[in-house]
């Protein structure tokens, strides 16, 4: 018999250190699913005529590694094409007039399409709305 209890407690044991380990495993993948999924603040202005007029300026909070075009379709009506936006909040590009959406990413202007630039933490991106002449 009392090898019987024996046995039992040693398995039991042996149970409860197994699942605290399960659970320790599991604490340990969910904090690092945490971690990758940091959120970064970017500062967005929508602006016509270089600035002239202001449409919108928001502050906006997203996952690390989000596209800007995924910003701007989460947060305005923007048409696209190609990774290039068209239109921002019913205003298009004008072939006739040779106006077009133009944006900025920190005072630089850009060199790759909306959905190619993750945004990054404290990003200052303009998009105005003017003369490509």
């Amino acid at each position: 018999m009392n090898k019987l209890y024996t046995l039992i407690l040693a398995i039991l044991l042996t149970a409860g250190t197994l699942s605290g380990c399960g659970t320790q495993t599991e604490e340990n993948a969910n904090a690092g699913q945490e971690e990758e999924k940091q959120e970064v603040s970017v500062q967005v202005e929508i602006s016509k005529n270089n600035g002239e007029e202001t449409l919108a300026d928001k502050e906006i909070s997203v996952e690390e590694g989000t596209t800007l075009l995924s910003v701007m379709e989460d947060n305005f009506e923007v048409e696209q094409s190609e990774g290039f936006i068209n239109s921002i909040e019913g205003i298009a590009g004008n072939q006739e007039e040779k106006m077009a959406w133009m944006y900025t990413i920190n005072g630089e202007e850009a060199q790759v399409g909306a959905n190619e630039y993750e945004v990054e933490q404290g990003d200052q991106i303009i998009f105005d709305y003017h003369s490509w002449e």
